[in-house]
């Protein structure tokens, strides 16, 4: 199937007008009656309605508690980390009502059952996540501690060895040889002060070579770490592989089965609406909060799907996981074979030698693609240059024809500021000092893919940034590009 339908552009809605609850007055004939009644009704003092900010309430701990399950199950169970070095990258800088919680929370490492536990206060089992292959670590619903598997009996060791296959399939024949002005820009990425921020990982491929690449310590070419939301644009990725094997038209409403009532007015909303960050819903925060799903337990067909629709779909641009969930979850639906859909992000890693990436699951099974996704500063690397061959590699051609050219391409309401948004990818051009055409894949704490095709150049940074110190992907990606003059 080739993909050429035309892309229209649209404009943002206006912004809706907001107002506050009318408000009531007493008039004075009543007013003394008030008065004796307002005695009676007093509210209770704000102390007693507001719990304290040194208060978190048993919901916090044990979300929490998931967060630092799942972190040190993917981090030291998967990645061969030690606790400490989590501890003190990835499970600093981390949300406000959390990060004071997590040192009170004890946590249990089982290396023979590749799982880990995490205890926290009340009279609940402790937050389980285990690992499995394909899916990484998945976490338990609150209020469970058996896995819903048996313990994973594979021998096969984390983290996985090099594959001895010439790259890019494997991991033989690396010998990066940068200039020493590349080398010295990728230094200053290491340095937190150049470009800001904590980079744990580079890489640079040009042509398909890899031509710089450095890591911090701890890390390395077969250490992977979270994704956030650079799952995004590998979501939209496999769903550009589910089109081509299922023929599905992303301008066509989504299947979704909880939607599926004559009456609702959310089975308007298309695939590409969900891609495009364009679905119309309402969403709790802005981006990237769906605590309940990442690290509550909570699944993504209890939650996500019954967000009500507040604005007219493919009418404004607005940042949200939850539109990349129902994404994966229409494909779910559509495949209707849930042992296909539990091989089908194998679609696209393992023909590109994606050996050390998994895509997370919730514990019913639904891909967490907005941000579940573990993998490797080389893992990405292939991904980028994948992306940059067109969906095509080896020779053979895994996305539909224009699909690439689909997902790099605006359509509709656009972010305020900033780089423009594709269907799963951001854009970038002059107005970031940046050749035309450029594009990205980038997840929260400084996760970057960025790909400049007049330029025939990948980037992969891979961080751990927290607070205002974000790496500066535009100047880092206009450096290097400076450097290959």
């Amino acid at each position: 199937m080739t993909w050429t339908r035309s892309l229209s552009t649209g404009r943002p809605a206006a912004a809706s007008n907001s107002g506050s609850p009318s408000g009531w007055r007493i008039g004075t004939r009543f007013g003394s009656a008030a008065a004796a009644l307002s005695i009676v009704l007093a509210p209770p003092p704000l102390a007693a309605q507001v719990i304290g900010a040194q208060t978190s309430t048993a919901y916090e701990h044990a979300v929490a508690a998931g967060y630092k399950a799942i972190t040190l199950c993917e981090g030291v169970i998967a990645a061969g980390r030690t606790e400490a070095q989590v501890e003190a990258l990835e499970l600093r800088g981390i949300y406000s009502e959390y990060q004071p919680l997590l040192p009170k929370l004890r946590a249990t490492i089982d290396r023979a059952k590749r799982n880990v536990s995490v205890t926290f206060p009340g009279d609940l089992p402790p937050r389980l996540a285990q690992w499995a292959p394909r899916t990484g670590c998945v976490l338990q619903p609150i209020g469970r501690a058996i896995a819903p598997w048996p313990a994973s009996s594979s021998n096969t060791p984390l983290p996985a060895p090099g594959d001895r296959r010439p790259w890019p399939m494997g991991d033989g024949g690396i010998a990066p040889r940068p200039s020493p002005a590349l080398a010295g820009t990728i230094g200053r990425a290491f340095d937190r002060t150049t470009y800001k921020g904590e980079t744990v990982g580079v890489v640079v491929v040009r042509d398909g070579r890899i031509i710089a690449e450095r890591y911090a310590d701890g890390f390395g070419p077969f250490v992977s770490n979270r994704t956030w939301s650079v799952a995004k644009s590998i979501a939209g990725t496999l769903v550009g592989v589910a089109a081509r094997d299922l023929r599905i038209d992303p301008m066509k409403p989504a299947n979704i089965p909880e939607w599926d009532h004559s009456a609702d007015p959310r089975r308007a909303i298309t695939l590409d609406n969900l891609l495009r960050m364009a679905s119309g819903l309402h969403s709790d925060h802005y981006g990237n909060r769906t605590d309940a799903i990442y690290f509550g337990g909570t699944t993504v067909t209890e939650q996500v799907p019954g967000w009500p629709i507040e604005v007219r779909p493919g009418t404004r641009f607005r940042y949200a996981n939850n539109d990349i969930m129902l994404a994966a979850r229409a494909v779910r639906a559509t495949m209707k074979n849930d042992t296909r859909y539990a091989a089908w992000p194998s679609r696209l890693f393992e023909p590109l030698g994606m050996q050390h990436t998994t895509a997370g699951t919730d514990w019913q099974g639904n891909f967490i693609l907005s941000s579940q996704v573990y993998t490797t500063a080389r893992d990405l690397a292939r991904l980028g240059q994948f992306w940059l061959q067109d969906g095509v590699w080896q020779g053979k051609r895994l996305l539909p024809a224009g699909w690439m050219r689909y997902m790099t391409t605006p359509s509709g309401p656009q972010p305020a500021d900033g780089p423009g948004y594709g269907a799963t990818m951001w854009l970038f051009g002059a107005k970031q000092g940046l050749p035309a055409g450029s594009y990205s894949a980038q997840g929260n704490r400084g996760q970057y893919v960025m790909v400049v095709p007049s330029e025939r150049l990948v980037i992969v940074r891979r961080g751990e940034d927290h607070g205002s110190g974000r790496f500066d992907i535009a100047r880092f990606t206009a450096d290097v590009i400076r450097d290959l003059k």
